[in-house]
């Protein structure tokens, strides 16, 4: 594999991939080769191979697939820092007319030919460090005593609000619906295991056309048994810089084909900045930002808040009345929400929300009343308050904003391989 090349400096070797782009200069032909782990430029000089391989390599169509043999050379000035001195090209499979060509082209033509565009240099560089991501946070809560758990995607009713939903028809028993989120779950599991996360698909109904919505993406939400809310955003501060600082590491390189600013991301670091609600209403009221007292944070109001710190900012104990029904109020207030969002900067918004959940059973069940929730449909989630309950807190991190956040990104859809939007479910 071309990642592996300065194991084989001076050695023949043969690969196979696909031609990314071609060049020519006289009695030279320069082929542009890559296959999955990056970019190699062959070099084919016209005495040295026969003239069917000469031109053999100035006929292939871009992507044409291809295997190539040759002496590799160390190339300060190539991609990746070597070239192949080749002599045998052997074509596999045709391709002409590719649909993606090194010119412009607009975001809905490279949306439709998404699973064309994915093969482009930033792309790969996007789906690796989402890989990398992935680890990092698998890595984290392995390392930490957390057991993965995973939760059902078809549910019997919502966790968040009922508007959101996507339904569909199961059996004889009615409705059932994609899930909002993993959590009402990992707290069964938290009762059972003490630390729990789950990562998976979740599925939103919002009719949003945001830059950072999308109506399929992944969570990750950790959940633990015997926690406070300053525990959860103890918890929180630790992940987040775990799983930055790794990816600045290991995935430097695709970081600078991204032409990444990693200066802001190198602060991601605890202690996280932490502030109360009426703190970021204060400072978008010295902003002079209209806002209304009791609402949740906009993506502007996040924006502002953001701005003034370095790192991410936490903001805990908002109004109760715009959080979900699971959260459990403060005891010295009961107007406000044990509950956390943290705002990463540079426009992000919010990549984690949180909270300490409502761990008595009377309150509980008055909440899901007021939610207009369906009684029947919580009898389980009801019985983890009625069977040994304890305080206990967790959060939910989503991968693609995130995604968007550590790459730059002005819109999540290239954050995951096949984003779907609520104006698109294709390819």
């Amino acid at each position: 594999m071309i990642k592996d090349l300065s194991q084989f400096v001076n050695q023949e070797v043969t690969l196979k991939g696909w031609l990314y782009n071609k060049r020519s200069s006289g009695k030279v032909k320069f082929v542009i080769l890559r296959d999955g782990t990056g970019l190699l430029q062959c070099v084919y000089f016209k005495g040295n191979v026969t003239d069917e391989v000469f031109e053999l390599a100035d006929s292939l169509g871009q992507e044409s697939a291809i295997e190539v043999t040759g002496k590799v050379k160390v190339e300060p000035r190539a991609s990746g820092g070597f070239e192949l001195d080749a002599y045998g090209l052997k074509l596999i499979s045709e391709s002409h007319n590719y649909p993606i060509t090194p010119k412009e082209h607009g975001v809905e033509y490279l949306m439709d030919h998404r699973h064309l565009w994915l093969r482009s240099t930033k792309q790969t560089a996007i789906l690796r460090i989402r890989h990398r991501l992935v680890k990092a946070i698998r890595d984290f809560f392995d390392n930490c005593g957390f057991t993965l758990m995973d939760p059902p995607i078809l549910t019997p009713a919502a966790c968040e609000g009922t508007s959101t939903l996507f339904e569909t028809n199961y059996f004889d028993l009615g409705k059932a619906y994609l899930t909002q989120s993993g959590q009402l779950y990992a707290e069964a599991g938290a009762m059972a295991l003490g630390k729990v996360y789950t990562f998976g698909p979740t599925f939103r109904a919002e009719k949003s056309k945001t830059r950072r919505h999308l109506t399929e993406f992944w969570m990750v939400e950790p959940e633990v048994a015997f926690a406070d809310l300053n525990n959860d955003m103890d918890l929180a501060e630790e992940f987040l810089e775990y799983i930055v600082q790794t990816v600045l590491k290991d995935k430097e390189e695709e970081l600078k084909i991204l032409e990444r600013d990693t200066t802001l991301l190198k602060n991601v670091k605890k202690p996280l900045p932490r502030i109360s609600y009426d703190e970021a209403v204060d400072i978008l009221m010295k902003n002079q930002i209209e806002f209304e007292y009791g609402n949740d944070l906009g993506g502007t109001d996040e924006t502002v808040i953001s701005n003034q710190f370095d790192r991410p900012v936490m903001v805990h104990h908002y109004p109760a009345e715009v959080k979900a029904f699971y959260m459990k109020r403060d005891p010295q207030n009961d107007k406000f929400a044990l509950a956390v969002d943290v705002l990463a900067p540079e426009g992000y918004g919010e990549i984690i929300g949180g909270s300490q959940r409502e761990d008595n059973y009377e309150t509980l069940l008055s909440r899901i009343k007021e939610h207009n929730l369906p009684q029947e449909a919580f009898e389980w989630y009801l019985d983890l308050r009625r069977y040994g309950s304890v305080p206990h807190s967790g959060f939910g991190l989503g991968l693609e904003r995130t995604v968007a956040w550590v790459c730059g990104l002005d819109h999540v859809r290239e954050t995951i391989p096949f984003p779907r939007l609520i104006y698109r479910n294709t390819p």
